[in-house]
């Protein structure tokens, strides 16, 4: 399959997904996913890849790597050395790859959102340089793959292809983000195809400095609940297929759903803290929505970020109050993070993922552990398994410094 140059001039086209590809604490694949989101499972559990004794927290989502990877074009000693993060990012690039349908080409972008990338490699390369100075036995191999885009290069090795790589690390929003600027290359034709979305893994040093904040919450997460006392880590990746609409129908390909907004602002407020009355939020929102020539009477479901600190939901409710206006009174919103965390760079990536789910599936997400409203919330957040007709969704991710992205996704039919 050839991915040939196209120009950029043509006028916007319609992008389409033709694979999705996930990996959660839930497990490895859409139905597993897709059940235990359905359903509101919760995915905590006592942290057992690193010592949490000195942390306030000792809880996670995380997730369990099967023993063998799918069969891929990478030599066995590459594979053996793959971090947990790029574990994560091939099983779920391989379920994406692998229901598009795709064969290896030249020319496919690569996209790829994350925080820590390769942090546990360099996690590792800094214990044995305090520990052991004089050994330098596998730390350059720790510097190699330690790098994001070591990453992205072996992805693609893996599956045969070559083509331009974009790393985006924009704190919480990177996930979105990268989905965000592959939307936008297929949609005013730089390329026909892209492959996109948002990988983290869970490390000491990450679980350490967000612990270190106090904004790790000694029980699972409860985003939008007056008792949320804030975040609960997890790690995975989630990978989309993006394709032209005349490029999916023209090999035949099955479509699981379409993008048609998206929006990136920045309020610049305060390194951790959102701005109080959630401008850039409501910006992002509303600019997503005009993109998308929809307004929110159209908007069934939104996906929010929903991290269970204090100030990002009063925040984030008040943004979404603001651009739902009166259609906030019947509005469903939840966030994916009550099952399984908050998935940092990968997190925009999962929820896209999950709000797809919802389009193809007819259901909503709730939040099990969700008990007592925030009285900032003039919105309905789903609190049980819920069967709904969902056609346009929005997935909202808002992230450190300011950095806030809007997904809006339309049910295929």
């Amino acid at each position: 399959m050839l991915f040939p140059p196209t120009k950029s001039n043509q006028p916007p086209v319609r992008v389409v997904i033709t694979g999705a590809g996930i990996v959660t604490a839930l497990g490895a694949g859409w139905r597993v996913n897709a059940d235990g989101f359905r359903a509101g499972r919760t995915a905590f559990r006592p942290v057992t890849l690193f010592d949490v004794a000195r942390q306030r927290s000792k809880i996670a989502a995380e997730v369990d790597l099967p023993d063998s990877l799918p069969r891929n074009a990478l030599l066995d000693k590459t594979v053996n050395r793959l971090d947990r993060a790029m574990r994560m990012l091939l099983l779920a690039a391989h379920e994406a790859w692998t229901q598009a349908g795709w064969q290896p080409a030249e020319g496919i972008p690569v996209i790829l959102g994350t925080t820590s990338g390769g942090m546990s490699l360099g996690q590792d390369y800094l214990r044995q340089a305090l520990e052991c100075p004089q050994s330098h036995r596998g730390q350059p191999t720790r510097v190699m793959h330690y790098q994001a885009q070591r990453q992205a290069l072996d992805l693609c090795n893996a599956f045969n292809f070559h083509g331009p790589i974009t790393i985006i690390a924009n704190a919480c929003a990177s996930g979105a983000n990268a989905i965000g600027h592959a939307w936008e290359l297929v949609r005013y034709g730089r390329a026909p195809a892209v492959l996109t979305g948002g990988y983290d893994a869970l490390c000491q040093l990450t679980f350490a400095g967000f612990d270190s904040l106090q904004a790790l919450s000694p029980t699972p997460c409860r985003p939008f609940d007056t008792r949320r006392d804030g975040l609960s880590l997890g790690e995975g990746a989630a990978i989309l297929t993006l394709e032209a609409l005349d490029h999916a129908r023209q090999r035949g390909a099955e479509i699981l759903g379409e993008i048609i907004g998206y929006a990136a602002t920045t309020d610049t407020h305060h390194l951790t803290q959102p701005h109080p009355q959630g401008d850039a939020a409501f910006a992002a929102m509303s600019l997503a929505c005009e993109r998308a020539t929809i307004n929110p009477d159209q908007v069934d479901y939104v996906n929010a970020h929903g991290t269970a600190t204090p100030q990002n939901d009063s925040t984030e409710a008040a943004a979404i109050n603001r651009w739902a206006g009166p259609r906030a009174a019947t509005l469903q919103v939840s966030s994916s993070k009550a099952s399984v965390g908050h998935l940092l760079g990968a997190a925009g990536a999962v929820e896209a993922v999950v709000t797809l789910m919802t389009l193809r599936e007819q259901w909503l997400p709730p939040e099990i552990l969700f008990s007592q409203p925030d009285p900032a919330c003039a919105f309905q957040i789903v609190r049980a398994p819920t069967e709904s007709p969902v056609r346009v969704a929005l997935s909202n991710s808002f992230g450190f410094g300011g950095a806030n992205a809007t997904l809006v996704l339309r049910r295929w039919s």
